[in-house]
Formats: structure tokens, sequence, C-alpha cells
């Protein structure tokens, strides 16, 4: 029975319907016992005993020793946006829909997928509570939200399936992710705790540290005698010890240090665009620390044309990658598109 409630639900979702509720599939997957097949789906989706979680590790079983890593393998990490009309569904929210480009009134999934040249597979998918949710009893009660699910941010939510997949034995691939994720200094931070790589992308208001720039040393003293630990920044009198965004830094870049970059052929031209990259520390509240963060790379993507530059991401590639490599496994979050 939950077999075939599992077969008629998927014909559905792959049907060219506008509604994709399970009253349309019923009429479309068998349109001569609409009531039965509608009253058996319904079931299927609302009280039948399934894993979602066990059902991605068979897909998994089926298709990764199919995947050839040789080329490299990447860990990526997406939200992805279903617009949803009504309040009732769990999770619906007016929130930014990636399929519709803005704000919308949508459900949004929190994924991680695992991608080699070649093909990408979602391996862990999990939906993002919105805290108006998370925080209405009666709506969660009537959704039939478990107790246990609390409000968690995306990034949160991230590094919970990526902990989960390592404490199973996945492979430590580097991890590709947008700025969503990748302004999170906490999530870029535990990821390096993990001992995963990553790249992810940043806005241009994240301040960093180039080289020739690093912050005050603790003070000397304190108030009641104590012994300073925490970094300072140097103020207005002193902007060679105050970080720089990283749009700041870009446009400050000499024209030499910028070069072309062809990261892989496209359906109609190779795609390429220009690009440069700096060492740099992160500076988010490091004033709050007593030593510096580890240098990694800022990559800095700026077209030939443009007024300005389009991308920045923060990577921990080794210090020795190539700039081709650089941007090659950067793009590579595109895989999942």
């Amino acid at each position: 029975m939950a077999h075939a409630g599992l077969k008629g639900y998927c014909t559905g979702l792959m049907l060219p319907l506008s509604r994709k509720s399970v009253e349309p599939m019923a009429a479309h997957v068998d349109p001569l016992k609409v009531s039965s097949r509608h009253q058996s789906l319904h079931h299927f989706v609302a009280d039948a005993n399934w894993s979602d979680e066990q059902m991605l590790l068979r897909v998994c079983q089926w298709v990764v020793p199919l995947m050839d890593f040789s080329g490299g393998g990447w860990w990526i990490i997406d939200d992805t946006g279903f617009p949803k009309q009504g309040r009732h569904s769990v999770g619906v929210a007016r929130q930014y829909c990636g399929m519709l480009g803005k704000q919308d009134n949508c459900q949004v999934a929190v994924s991680v997928s695992l991608a080699s040249l070649a093909a990408s597979l979602p391996v862990a998918w999990q939906l993002y509570l919105p805290r108006e949710w998370a925080d209405d009893p009666a709506r969660r009660d009537k959704a039939g939200v478990p107790e246990a699910l609390e409000f968690a941010t995306k990034p949160a939510m991230a590094l919970q399936q990526i902990e989960h997949l390592i404490n199973q034995g996945a492979p430590q691939h580097c991890v590709l992710a947008d700025a969503g994720y990748g302004v999170d200094t906490a999530f870029r931070d535990r990821l390096t705790e993990l001992g995963l790589r990553y790249a992810v992308g940043v806005t241009g208001s994240v301040t960093v540290w180039p080289p020739g720039r690093e912050p005050l040393p603790p003070r000397a003293s304190v108030p009641r005698g104590h012994v300073g630990t925490r970094l300072r920044r140097g103020g207005p009198q002193s902007p060679q010890h105050n970080p720089l965004s990283v749009k700041t830094l870009a446009l400050s870049l000499e024209p030499k240090q910028w070069q072309t970059v062809t990261w892989r052929e496209g359906t109609n031209a190779d795609l390429q665009s220009r690009f440069a990259r700096v060492r740099v520390r992160a500076a988010h509240r490091d004033n709050l620390r007593d030593e510096l963060r580890p240098p990694e790379w800022l990559l800095i993507e700026w077209p030939e044309g443009d007024a300005e530059p389009l991308k920045y991401w923060l990577s921990t590639l080794p210090e020795e990658v190539s700039l081709q490599r650089m941007v090659f496994e950067t793009k590579m979050r595109w895989r999942i598109e």
C-alpha cells in the first residue's frame, strides 16, 4: 500500500499540473477512480509511516556508486523555495523564493547535495520552519509539527545536516554555498572545526584584514588591574588598524591583479570572467577575540565592463591552489542548478 502511494504521489509531482495538491494529482493519475485515489494519496501524505531520511539513504545507495569522483567531490548547500498559496501548509510564509526571484508566499527547504563533475544528488533535505510558525503553538498543533522541532536558522540547519553526514562516515569534500550561508561567521568557523574546506559566497559589506592591516594588540592593562586579552580596532586615528569591507578592498586592487579565467564550456560559449584573489583574515567580531583568525582566500569576480565587482567568496582551499582551480571549484555550486 505504501509503495502504491509513493508511486502515485511521485507520478503526480512530475505531472505538468498548476497545483500539486493531492486532489488534482488523483484526477490525473486515476481519472476513473478520483475519489478513492484522492483518499489513498491523502493517507499516504498525511498518515503513512515512512522515513524521508531512509528514502534518501536508499537513493544514495543506488546512485552514489555510479558517480565518478576522480575529478573531485563537493558538498553543495542550498535552499529551495516552493510557491505556495494559503497559510496552512507547514512552514509556508512570505519569504524569499529563489524559484520566483523575489519575496512571496512559499515554503523553503534547506538541502545538502553531493556533487561530482558530471552529477549531483540531494542527500539531506529539511523543511525550514520560520519563526512565525515555530512560535505559534496553535498553528503547530493543527498542522502536526513535532514538539521537538524548534526554530533554527538556515545556516544552523545546514550545519546539522553536514555534521550528521560526517558522523555517518561521509567523505570530507569541500563545501560550497551562496552568501545566504557564507556571511555567517559561525557557519564558516564550524566547517573548519569539522575539518572541511569551503568556498562560500559573501556580500560586499563583509569585513576582512588584508595584507598590511591588522588590529592593535590587547591593552597592557585595563581597569581593576587586569591584563587585556582582546584585539582592538584603531578607530579614525589609526586607519591601518581597521578592517576593510571586501568591496572596498576589491576596488583598491591594481589592474595587474585581475585575470580572465575560463572555468568550463557553456551551452553556447566558454564560461569566463575576470577574477582577483587576496589572502585575508576574517574580521567579524574579532574585538571579542584574543587572536586573529587564520588566513584564507578572498576571491572576487568583476566582469570586464561592469561598474563594480559582481561576486565575492571566502575560501579555505589550499594556499598553493591555482586561481584557475579555485574559480573552477567555486563555480561548481551551479552543478545543482
